[in-house]
């Protein structure tokens, strides 16, 4: 073996890029998929990730728990393909040409002509795929970039297009209206997941309107209401342009108030009076009535966002009007309110039949607000869900929506048409008060959800859809899940089931361009459709040959109609890019145009990994179409991890730079430190971690350099043994080798074995078996978390007792075949080692088998000397070996790993009474007494060669061993007798 360096002059880093030139030189990856070929399937599925920004800890997270998995199921004898995969579409990568382009509305894409702006988007779909390359190779990550899978190729959009028909057919496909999360700066709707992205506290105006009532006849209360104003608080002024309704509480019990100042007769929900301005007067110390303005700049209508009523001052009554509260009339429940009839608020949709009535619906609570919600179908979920059940708007066209893809107000908004609908509130808030309909204009500071990539405000629209019928399917869905393997478990039990439990359907369509084109034909009356499957059909129905089906290559297609209606044309809509994702099993094969015996052979995938945030987004969309073409899950076995944070517990942000560069970092401690602090960590079970460059380095201290250690000592022992001795060292094949070297033992030797010196082979052993068992078995459950603390367990064993108490042994005191039966079993111990721990750490792995390799190749030369038989191959790489197997427990390995932990616990507690008693260790005892209720315990100590040694006792003192007395407190102790030197004894 070739001789190290010194730990300390040792460097991780500068070793990995050695043993990355050396990869490259042996093509190992491709080598080692070329070695596994023929061995059962591996099926894992990469998720895509966008190559429009470069990777951050998430991604190198995601990508080393797949590394792991991939290398240890290979070396245990399966072939595994691992393919790299890029979502090339969607809104972030036209958001990046937006910005480039300085396009700020769909009008401007097409004048430039959608042609010039999807190829300006292919541009840069990978614009850093090269730099993605890199990190990830520098990783250790072996996955295939040259035969990688695009969701822009046109076999993958292909496959999309045949899942999509394959849908429609099944009659799971439907056009309908859905309130979305819009964004107004991307000019599109968002997933419901993608709008939770990105939340920010921030301060809106909060308004208290007045709808007076003009006609109570269709009402319970009947001419009760009359004069009365319903009192209705939002905090979006811009939605009351498009007011269709009133709703209530059904339940709810709501009070008529006269406000003697102004004269005005109110009704709000009863426990919500105090938030009217004046109508329950604020007592200040003292039990005098507060004025209004004690309130401040939060005014009433920010109060009525959060403020309970107070309980002090109960509702109001005409005993309270002098002092200032408003007098109660009456009282109704919200049923008996509904069918009033009131005046719009503005008159761009009066004529709009059946509107501007009380509606009623058990959503509305009476913790905030007013108890009254003013409805706008267009533009909130429980609005347009209440508008279509209480019959004030319908399904189909006809919804009042006078706000753009730019969310600018459309020309039916006369007085605010062109403004951005969140600039108009100020002026609509005018507008109200000169109508002497506002009631309180106050502000109020919440948590309102923002664009995750143009980081600009939300707000929710109704957009014409494709939907999946997933509500339709859930039933499926969730026995599906059940059939799947997650870690942590409680993200599929919990998490995961309730969001599939509550899944409604899903909004597949989006009304941009760079994306894989809906395939859906219609007539201009929308009532004939046709839907197509593949670039054939669709060929034979346009005449030409079709290399792209983007939307600039096939919008331009008309198919004639069936019916006498004229030619159908497609619609204009894209995929949500998560379709895209979704249908990856299928996308990336070409399925079922190529690769059917393969894919349907190997499906489920055997593996996943990605982040918690993908319980919504990937992991979602894999289960919704797998159950509904093949009434499957689409995988068996998950791991998910949770998020990187920075130090602080913020999110990562490259503006704040409150997080060090991964490259940096990775130069700084090699690799494979981070990888084993990134999964011996909370985030490896789903939950956070903050992310702490020092936790790297505690890596490379507690667990890099104590292992290296111990593999510098063999090497330096094996040469100065080979100097020694005139021999080359050979380790034999097997870590029986160690057992025939102390065959021929002296008789001395045989002594001192039993007293306790050769014990520590056959327990390092049983100790690396233990070991190899435990991994094997914990990686057959994807519990990766668990493997690193058994590591650094086993390293601090190795190199605390084994190296440490065996250091004369291993020099050669004992003569020379215990020396080479130490040295034998260290050797077999870190090969071993090297091959469980592969995976995990690939480069310091592959550095140390590369020396011991070399011992490997010389037991191998000498047994083919003379022998007609062909020796075992020496791999050239790590990666390239089997995984140990688990080897049956021999007779007597739990009792000697007992014993050794025993001397252990002797050892260590001997040191603990020297350094409380300030005796140093090479002070020399007289005697040592060691108390213990176990008479086991004792034997296990008496006389040990080993124990007497590293308690200062060799030549000088003795061991003695105390039972505990019956009836004694049960506490074992350790007694030092010492000596001033070695002459006094």
């Amino acid at each position: 073996m070739e001789d190290v360096i010194e730990g300390k002059d040792y460097s991780f880093p500068g070793e990995e890029e050695k043993i990355l030139a050396l990869w490259d030189k042996l093509d190992a990856f491709k080598e080692q998929l070329r070695r596994s070929d023929g061995k059962p399937e591996y099926i894992f599925y990469d998720g895509p990730p966008f190559a429009t920004g470069l990777p951050h800890y998430g991604h190198l997270l995601a990508g080393t728990l797949k590394d792991i998995v991939t290398r240890y199921t290979c070396a245990t004898g399966h072939h595994v393909t691992r393919r790299f995969g890029w979502d090339c579409h969607g809104l972030p990568v036209e958001y990046e040409i937006d910005k480039k382009l300085d396009i700020k509305t769909r009008d401007d894409v097409l004048a430039m002509g959608i042609d010039k702006y999807n190829e300006e988007c292919r541009s840069i779909v990978m614009r850093y795929s090269k730099e993605w390359e890199v990190t990830v190779k520098r990783l250790g990550r072996w996955i295939d970039f040259d035969n990688d899978y695009k969701t822009l190729d046109p076999e993958y959009m292909e496959s999309v297009w045949w899942v999509f028909k394959q849908l429609f057919e099944r009659g799971l496909v439907y056009r309908g209206f859905k309130v979305m999360p819009f964004s107004t700066a991307c000019s599109t709707s968002l997933s419901n997941f993608e709008a939770g992205l990105n939340y920010k506290d921030v301060d809106d105006p909060a308004i208290m309107v007045s709808f007076p009532i003009v006609d109570a006849s269709a009402s319970a209360a009947g001419s009760a209401l009359d004069g009365s104003h319903l009192v209705a608080w939002t905090t979006t002024p811009w939605t009351l342009p498009s007011n269709l309704a009133l709703c209530v509480h059904p339940e709810l019990t709501y009070v008529q108030v006269r406000d003697p100042a102004k004269a005005k007769v109110y009704i709000v929900a009863d426990a919500r009076l105090p938030a009217l301005p004046g109508a329950v007067p604020k007592q200040k110390k003292g039990g005098k009535a507060a004025d209004k303005n004690s309130r401040g700049k939060k005014g009433a209508a920010a109060v009525a966002a959060d403020d309970p009523a107070p309980a002090a001052n109960g509702p109001a009554t005409a005993d309270n009007t002098a002092a200032g509260g408003f007098e109660v009339l009456a009282k109704f429940q919200g049923a008996q309110l509904v069918g009033a009839r009131y005046t719009p608020l503005f008159p761009y949709f009066a004529s709009h039949p059946n509107a501007f009535r009380v509606v009623s619906d058990t959503y509305v609570t009476d913790d905030s607000g007013t108890g009254v919600v003013h409805q706008a179908p267009a533009f909130g979920e429980d609005d347009y869900r209440v508008g279509l059940g209480a019959g004030v708007i319908s399904k189909g066209e006809g919804l009042p929506c006078p706000v753009d893809l730019n969310g600018r107000f459309t020309q039916e908004v006369t007085d605010f048409a062109g403004r951005y609908v969140k600039d108009a509130d100020r002026d609509i808030i005018a507008a109200i008060k000169a109508a002497d309909r506002l009631v309180d204009h106050a502000s109020l500071n919440h948590s309102y959800p923002f664009c995750w990539r143009s980081d600009t405000p939300l707000i929710y629209r109704a957009v014409p859809s494709w939907f999946v019928k997933v509500e339709a399917i859930k039933e499926r869905l969730l026995a599906n899940n059940e059939l799947t393997y997650w870690v942590p478990t409680y993200v599929k039990e919990k998490r995961f089931h309730n969001w599939l439990e509550g899944a409604h359907d899903w909004a597949i369509s989006r009304s941009r361009f760079w994306g894989t084109p809906i395939p859906i034909w219609v007539s201009d009356d929308a009532e004939e459709v046709h839907v197509i499957g593949s670039i054939d059909e669709l060929e034979q129905v346009a005449g030409r040959k079709i290399n792209d089906l983007h939307r600039h290559f096939i919008d331009d297609i008309t198919i004639p109609s069936n019916q006498g209606k004229g030619v159908l044309r497609r619609v204009d809509d894209v995929f949500d890019c998560w379709f895209e994702s979704g249908s990856m099993p299928y996308g990336q094969l070409h399925y079922p145009f190529e690769n059917k015996a393969l894919f349907e052979a190997n499906f489920p995938a055997d593996f996943v990994a990605e982040g918690l945030d993908q319980t919504r987004g990937w992991f979602y969309t894999l289960m919704v179409l797998s159950s509904a073409l093949f009434d499957k899950p689409a995988f068996k076995n998950l791991v998910c991890n949770g998020l990187v944070l920075a130090a602080d517990g913020k999110k990562m942000s490259k503006r704040l730079k409150n997080y060090p560069d991964p490259t940096e970092v990775i130069n700084k401690y090699g690799a494979d430190a981070l990888r084993l602090y990134l999964i011996n960590s909370p985030v490896v079970r789903a939950e956070t971690l903050r992310f702490k460059e020092e936790g790297v380095f505690s890596v490379v201290k507690d667990v890099f350099l104590p292992w290296y250690n111990a593999y510098r000592f063999l090497v330096q022992y094996v040469r100065h043994w080979e100097v020694k001795t005139g021999e080359t060292f050979n380790p034999g094949l097997s870590a029986e080798a160690a057992e025939i070297a102390l065959g021929g033992s002296s008789n001395q030797l045989k002594q001192d074995q039993s007293a306790g010196v050769a014990v520590l082979d056959r327990w390092i052993s049983a100790a690396v078996r233990s070991l190899t068992a435990f991994v094997r078995s914990e990686m057959e459950g994807y519990r990766l978390y668990t493997v690193v603390p058994r590591l650094v367990s086993f390293i601090d064993q190795l190199t605390n007792i084994y190296v440490r108490y065996n250091r004369r042994r291993l020099r050669g005191g004992k003569g020379h075949g215990d020396c080479l039966a130490a040295l034998t079993t260290l050797f077999h111990v870190l090969l071993t080692v090297t091959k469980v721990m592969a995976p995990f750490t690939p480069f310091i792995c592959e550095a140390m088998y590369q020396n011991l390799r070399n011992a490997l190749l010389v037991a191998t030369q000498q047994q083919q000397h003379g022998s007609t038989t062909t020796a075992a191959e020496v791999p050239e790489s790590v990666h390239w070996c089997e995984m140990p197997e688990v080897q049956q427990e021999r007779e007597g390995d739990a009792r000697i790993q007992a014993s050794v932990g025993r001397m252990q616990a002797v050892i260590e507690a001997g040191r603990a009474i020297r350094e409380k008693n300030n005796k140093p260790l090479k002070q020399p005892l007289r005697k040592v007494t060691v108390v213990h209720p176990d008479p086991d315990f004792l034997a296990d100590i008496t006389g040990k060669f080993v124990v007497c040694c590293q308690l200062g006792l060799v030549g000088v003192g003795h061991l003695a061993t105390v039972p505990l007395e019956q009836g004694r407190v049960s506490i074992s102790h350790i007694e030092l007798h010492t000596v001033s030197s070695v002459s006094q004894v």
